[in-house]
């Protein structure tokens, strides 16, 4: 283990907290000591959620190490049911607890409980988050699902022409990017198809609900890294089939829409139609508008759905070059790779901030695609910014929906990563002008309104500027330094570093302008 200020994701019982905490009925008993118990912050202070997770810790502490701790998990498990009176119980150790190794499955059972006692074995030191999550809804699939299984090698029976082809949306939980919005486009789209959804889970669902999972023609994985052991299970299972496409883009789009009528056998016109009218990105990208932006250098890192599918949208639909792509999620490192190759990109998988903080100095792209982690990284960067991905914070829960997936959620993309570069743009035009009388603080009006005061004089020396230390002891001259910000500000850093490396290189102790432009040739050439 690592000791870290940042991390991308927390232990498996923080995975399995964001599917019980999704689901409705469900509650989750955990053996935990004091300091494990933060489930309320995470979950109502960042996600804004209007109701606390429905868990239960035994909270003990070092003097309770010399008694019977296994008593108080039993004792805590009694209550648990008695006071909120679930339709299934989650039972499960967090990492500290585990090294107690008290058995809270078979303690659970032991009392009897008449509803699903679902245990959870959740490796702490060996796996993380996403995959505690993934587990967690498997085995409560598999325990709610699993009675309702037909015999061993039953063909599926056919659908009644009648009735409208059902589909199970799989893997939107609590604390999600943008989960709560993706449902809601997916939903549309399959609406728009004829498509009824059955169950949607874990978000929302109960106990009830996962019970008749097998009921539906087929399932819709949205997030493959929660949902798709789920989805093996339930095609061996059921021989239900599910789709491989997230619909995260335009391209992504169609081909999910037209993957999704293959499975129901409806046709996807009208649909698509329907789409072409909603979005706005292909128009965009034919726009004479997008040319300024055409081979801008893009770094992508976050979950592996995210990042590959990010990759695409960049390159194929925004026109941009991915030069870096990569994951914290090391079970989907093999999709994440063969992304990367097809881009010609060395793939970085890695949960450590400071290997990503490294890599993004070193390519120095002008727009970073990340979790909130890359958002600091950048912002220190001096580069433009857009978070796709988990880890997120408070804001990028909106009050408003903003979905990734679908024709909606293609238009959201192309508000999120275009803006920070057009923004860029205009911070740069305004540092052009910024000698301007019209831009100083003692303006007073615009030349039309005759409060504006006279420019001043040509000889006043410029505004002073705010400037990093220099690196290596090289010392920049005023004229250098008044030069350097009128280069735009999403480049500025680049060409800082470039600069003083060549000052290093060539012995010189201070930067003039010539020197700027010297730089700017050699690492042009």
């Amino acid at each position: 283990m690592q000791l870290t200020v940042w991390t991308y994701e927390g232990p498996p019982h923080i995975g399995a907290l964001r599917v019980a905490t999704a689901m409705q009925g469900v509650h989750y008993v955990l053996h935990a000591p004091q300091g494990d118990t933060y489930a309320d912050l995470l979950f109502t202070m960042i996600e804004r959620r209007d109701a606390r997770p429905p868990v239960t810790y035994t909270t003990f502490q070092a003097r309770d190490l010399g008694s019977d701790t296994a008593q108080l998990y039993k004792n805590a498990a009694a209550e648990a049911y008695e006071r909120y009176r679930p339709e299934a119980m989650l039972v499960g150790a967090s990492c500290t607890a585990e090294l107690i190794q008290d058995d809270p499955g078979g303690l659970a059972r032991a009392l009897g409980l008449p509803v699903p006692v679902v245990p959870l074995e959740l490796p702490a030191y060996q796996r993380k988050e996403t995959w505690g999550a993934a587990e967690t809804f498997y085995h409560l699939v598999r325990a709610l699902a699993g009675p309702n299984a037909p015999p061993p090698g039953t063909p599926r029976p056919a659908r009644d022409p009648a009735r409208r082809p059902r589909a199970n949306l799989l893997g939107a939980t609590a604390l999600g990017f943008r989960h709560r919005d993706d449902v809601a486009e997916v939903r549309r789209l399959l609406d728009s198809l004829g498509v009824e959804v059955s169950v949607t889970a874990p978000l929302g669902a109960r106990p009830a609900d996962l019970a008749r999972l097998g009921e539906a023609d087929f399932n819709v994985v949205l997030y493959p890294e929660i949902a798709g052991t789920a989805a093996r299970w339930l095609e061996r299972t059921f021989a239900q089939p599910y789709t491989r496409t997230v619909p995260i883009g335009v391209g992504a789009t169609r081909d999910f829409l037209a993957e999704v009528a293959g499975l129901a056998e409806v046709d996807p016109a009208p649909a698509l139609a329907d789409g072409e009218t909603r979005v706005r990105l292909p128009w965009w990208s034919r726009s004479i508008d997008s040319t300024y932006l055409t081979g801008k250098r893009v770094f992508i890192f976050g979950d592996a759905t995210h990042a590959v599918a990010a990759a695409r949208v960049a390159q194929d639909e925004m026109g941009f070059a991915v030069v870096g792509l990569g994951t914290y999620a090391r079970e989907q490192a093999r999709e994440v790779r063969a992304a990367a190759e097809r881009y010609g990109v060395e793939a970085l998988i890695t949960d450590d901030y400071l290997d990503v903080e490294a890599k993004v100095a070193e390519l120095q792209p002008e727009l970073v695609l990340g979790t909130q982690m890359e958002r600091h990284i950048a912002k220190r960067l001096g580069i433009a910014c857009a978070v796709i991905s988990a880890p997120v914070h408070v804001q990028d829960f909106p009050a408003r929906t903003a979905p990734q997936m679908g024709f909606e959620g293609a238009n959201v993309l192309f508000d999120t990563w275009v803006h920070p570069l057009m923004m860029g743009l205009e911070e740069h035009l305004l540092a052009m002008f910024r000698e301007d009388f019209e831009f100083r603080d003692e303006a007073r009006g615009s030349h039309l309104s005759g409060q504006g005061h006279a420019a001043p004089p040509v000889d006043a020396p410029p505004a002073p500027v705010s400037v990093a230390a220099p690196a290596n002891d090289v010392a920049w001259t005023r004229e250098a330094e008044s030069e350097l910000h009128k280069i735009p500000f999403f480049v500025r850093g680049k060409a800082r570093r470039n600069t003083e490396r060549f000052a290093a290189e060539q012995g010189l102790a201070q930067i003039t302008v010539e020197t700027l432009y010297d730089a700017k040739a050699h690492f042009g050439r």
